[in-house]
């Protein structure tokens, strides 16, 4: 009886978990948490006790079935890392494949169909949907504000856009990452991302880089685009980003996102604006700045956010309009409320203040 109690405990927590959208991580610490405590109390109590009769007399039967399950998963994460690895083989050799197969002489009528809407805007035209095919954009982070970003990019037909990212899809991602998918569940988010772009538009190159952004590696990489868009969620890489971005001396288009709130700024010291550390000269405390995984974020947020990221890279590549260089939008989306408020560079900035 007590058998039969555990098996619908333990399938209750993995099916209605599943139903009710808990991720697979949490339902599994559950599942080794019942374990463990019925195991203790297999090893707690005494010989010929009746509860420990009923849950098979020892610990032995719980020994094995821990080791089987700890196989299982094991093996789980041996697959689930090939997969990923097949993948990246595959997205790069496609990648390959793209970046022979651009076109790089003059607009293709098949591009120039896809393009129309653009080419008829007074502020773009044909000059500007050429600059547009002729620049270089990196996206720092394929996920929330990334995955917006990366489509419209793609979709305005920038013609060479990297993406980096150390990360891979995972359920949790699907509420508000609109670049992935359920089938990509597990693979790389640079992979996922790259695949979705193809598929909107084959006239783009993409360069995907699954690691993480450091300072190591930062402006070199930086260095060998027009424009940067970070979309990232730690401190650590916006820092790294914005260093590399000013010793390159490239415009960063910046944005951030928080449970219904969001803002985008243009950091760019060369051009008279602050960067990052103008504003934000330290780490916040912690506690400060909790990450969506622990204060929640609305999915449309970085739908919102993420878009306006790609019309300042569009405005800032064609030369269109006014731009957010030394201002800050914020964006209030419980509220439907917009404010600007300017920004300015310090002259004792520690990143930025010989330039």
């Amino acid at each position: 009886m007590i058998l039969l109690i555990l098996v619908a405990l333990a399938a209750a927590i993995w099916f209605l978990g599943r139903r009710m959208g808990t991720p697979v991580q949490a339902r599994l610490i559950m599942l080794a948490l019942l374990y463990v405590a019925v195991l203790a109390a297999v090893v707690a109590l005494p010989a010929g006790h009746p509860l420990r009769e009923q849950l098979g007399g020892g610990p032995g039967p719980w020994l094995v079935l821990g080791a089987l399950g700890a196989a299982v998963f094991a093996y789980a994460r041996v697959i689930r890392g090939v997969r990923g690895r097949a993948a990246g083989i595959e997205a790069e050799r496609d990648a390959e494949e793209t970046r022979a197969a651009a076109p790089r002489g003059p607009f293709s009528e098949v591009e120039l169909e896809r393009y129309a809407r653009h080419i008829a805007l007074r502020e773009v035209g044909g000059p500007g949907q050429r600059k547009l095919k002729d620049a270089k954009v990196l996206v720092v982070g394929a996920g929330g504000l990334g995955s917006p970003a990366l489509l419209y990019l793609a979709a305005a037909g920038v013609g060479t856009i990297g993406v980096i990212d150390d990360d891979a899809v995972s359920l949790s991602n699907l509420q508000r990452q609109i670049v992935h998918s359920d089938a990509r569940t597990g693979i790389p988010k640079v992979f996922s991302a790259e695949t979705a772009i193809r598929a909107l538009n084959p006239h783009v190159s993409v360069r995907p880089y699954h690691r993480r952004l450091t300072t190591e590696i930062g402006e070199a990489l930086v260095a060998d685009y027009d424009l940067v868009l970070d979309g990232s969620d730690s401190f650590a890489t916006r820092d790294a980003v914005n260093r590399a971005c000013v010793g390159a001396g490239r415009p960063l288009v910046a944005g951030a996102i928080t449970q219904w709130e969001g803002q985008v700024t243009i950091y760019d010291p060369a051009a008279g604006a602050p960067c990052l550390a103008c504003l934000f000269p330290e780490a916040p405390a912690d506690g400060l700045a909790p990450s969506c995984a622990e204060a929640g974020v609305v999915g449309a947020l970085p739908g919102v956010v993420g878009s306006i990221m790609a019309l300042e890279a569009v405005k800032e590549i064609t030369g269109a309009g006014t731009t957010l260089r030394g201002t800050m939008l914020l964006w209030d989306g419980l509220d439907a409320d917009a404010r600007r408020i300017k920004v300015a560079r310090r002259a004792d900035c520690p990143v930025c203040g010989d330039i």
